[in-house]
C-alpha cells in the first residue's frame, strides 16, 4: 500500500556536454511532475539531459543481481563529489541507515542507442516516477516524495544549495563520465542478469535431454563470464584491458556461438516459409522444425543458447564501447554511443531474425492431421496439440519488437562505506 510522503528529495539534472537547461528548476515537484519534466527535457534540450534522484534506503535492498564497485572506483567518487556539493540534501536522503539509492534516468532518445536489450516490457503498478523496486518493503511501496533540484557546479564551478537554481536557465551539471559509467555498469549488469536466467533455463532443459554436445556449448559460453567480469571491473576503474584477461578468447567463443545461432535461425526461417499461410498440421510443423512439440527438445535448447549468446555479446559490446570512450576524454559519452551503434548493427540482424521466428511461431494456427488413416483423434493427440499451441503462443511473449521506447533507469545503492552496487538497468516506465 503506497502513501504520499512530505519528504523532499534531491534531484540533479546531468548533461554530457556544455549546454543550457531549457527551463528553470526551482520549485519542488511530484513524481508525476518529474515524469513530465523528463519528456520536456528530451524534446527541448540540445544535449541529452539525464536526471539523478537520491532516495533514502530505509530497508535492505536486493543487490545480488548488481555490479559491486569499491568506494575508490571512479563511479563512486563521481557520486560522492556530486553529493558533497549538495550537503544540505543528501544527508536527509540517506535517512537512518546511512545508505542512499541513486536513480539515474537516461532519456529515451539516448537509451535507444545505448541500451540494447535493456528496454524490455516491465510489469509495474508503481506510480510513474515513484520509488522503484529497490525501495519496496514487505508491504509494497512505502512512500512517494517530492523532488527538489540539488544544483552542483560543473568542473571549476561553484556548488549551490537545495532549491536554488543556477543563474539563467536552471540547475545543470556537466557530468559525462558519471553518465557514461552509470549507463555502462547498468547495461552490463542487465546483460549478465539475462545470462544467468538463460543458463538456468538451459540447464533445466539439458537435465531432461542428456545431450553432451549441447552441454559443452553451454559450458563454453558460461565460461566466458570470468574474463568479462574482470574486464568490466578494470574498465569501470578506468584501467586498460590486457591480453592476460582472456577477453579475446571469450569474444571468439561468443562470436562462434552467434554464428551457430544465426545458422539455426536461417534454417528455421526457411522451414517456416514453406508452411501453409493459414492452418498448419502439427505433423507438418514438427517435420519442419524437429522437436518443437516437445518442451525438452533440442529446438528449445538452441533457442535459449541463441539468447544466451546475444546477452553475452551485448555485454561485450558495452565493454568495448567503454574502452573506446575512455580513450576520448573530450566527449566520452558520444564516443560510447557511436561505438555501441557500430557494433550493435550486426547483432541486431540476428536479434531481428530470431524475433521473426518467434513471432511467426506464436501466430501459427495448429490443426490435427488429416491423413487417410486419421479416422480417430485420441485424447493424447488432443493434449499434445493444445500444449504445443499454448507453448507457441508463449514464444510471442519473449518478443521485444513493436514496443514504445522508454527512458532507461539505472539504480545505484551507495553503502555506508562509500562503495556502490549498480543494479541492472531497466525501463523507467
Amino acid at each position: 500500500m503506497s502513501k504520499q510522503s512530505e519528504d523532499l528529495l534531491p534531484l540533479w539534472t546531468l548533461s554530457t556536454t556544455e549546454t543550457e537547461l531549457p527551463l528553470s528548476l526551482t520549485e519542488p515537484m511530484t513524481p508525476s511532475r518529474l515524469t513530465e519534466l523528463r519528456a520536456v527535457l528530451a524534446a527541448l534540450a540540445e544535449s541529452p539531459i539525464a536526471t539523478l534522484e537520491a532516495h533514502p534506503l530505509s530497508a535492505p535492498a536486493d543487490t545480488s543481481k548488481g555490479i559491486s564497485l569499491g568506494r575508490m572506483s571512479p563511479l563512486a567518487q563521481e557520486l560522492a563529489t556530486l553529493a558533497a556539493q549538495s550537503t544540505r540534501s543528501v544527508p536527509k536522503a540517506a535517512g537512518n541507515s546511512g545508505e542512499v539509492l541513486y536513480r539515474m534516468v537516461v532519456p529515451a532518445k539516448v537509451a535507444a542507442e545505448v541500451s540494447g536489450g535493456v528496454l524490455e516490457p516491465m510489469i509495474s503498478k508503481a506510480v510513474p516516477g515513484g520509488v522503484r523496486s529497490a525501495l519496496v518493503g514487505t508491504n509494497g511501496i512505502s512512500a512517494h516524495a517530492s523532488f527538489v533540484p540539488a544544483t552542483a557546479g560543473a568542473a571549476g564551478g561553484s556548488a549551490a544549495t537545495v532549491g536554488v537554481a543556477a543563474a539563467g536557465a536552471g540547475a545543470l551539471t556537466v557530468a559525462a563520465p558519471l553518465v557514461l559509467l552509470a549507463v555502462a555498469a547498468g547495461a552490463s549488469a542487465h546483460a549478465d542478469h539475462k545470462r544467468q536466467l538463460e543458463i538456468e533455463k538451459i540447464t533445466a532443459l539439458l537435465e531432461k535431454l542428456h545431450e553432451d554436445r549441447l552441454d559443452d556449448e553451454r559450458n563454453r559460453l558460461d565460461g566466458c563470464r570470468s574474463a568479462i567480469d574482470k574486464a568490466t571491473a578494470i574498465l569501470l576503474d578506468k584501467g586498460k584491458i590486457g591480453l592476460s584477461l582472456g577477453l579475446d578468447t571469450a569474444v571468439h567463443t561468443i562470436d562462434t556461438a552467434l554464428a551457430s545461432a544465426q545458422r539455426r535461425i536461417t534454417d528455421w526461417r526457411a522451414a517456416l516459409e514453406k508452411l501453409p499461410p493459414d492452418k498448419v498440421e502439427l505433423r507438418q510443423l514438427n517435420d519442419a522444425i524437429a522437436g518443437i512439440e516437445s518442451p525438452g527438445s533440442e529446438f528449445y535448447v538452441h533457442l535459449e543458447l541463441a539468447e544466451l549468446a546475444i546477452a553475452l555479446k551485448r555485454r561485450v559490446i558495452v565493454l568495448q564501447a567503454v574502452e573506446h570512450a575512455q580513450q576520448d576524454d573530450g566527449n566520452p559519452f558520444e564516443s560510447f554511443t557511436n561505438s555501441i551503434n557500430l557494433d550493435a548493427q550486426n547483432l541486431e540482424k540476428i536479434v531481428t531474425g530470431l524475433r521473426d521466428v518467434l513471432l511467426r511461431l506464436s501466430t501459427l494456427q495448429l490443426d490435427r492431421s488429416h491423413g487417410m488413416r486419421d479416422f480417430t483423434f485420441s485424447s493424447g493427440a488432443v493434449d499434445k496439440l493444445l500444449n504445443t499451441s499454448h507453448r507457441l503462443r508463449a514464444l510471442g511473449d519473449r518478443v521485444e519488437a513493436g514496443r514504445s521506447q522508454s527512458d532507461v533507469a539505472i539504480e545505484m545503492v551507495q553503502k555506508v562505506d562509500g562503495s556502490i552496487v549498480v543494479l541492472p538497468a531497466m525501463a523507467a516506465e
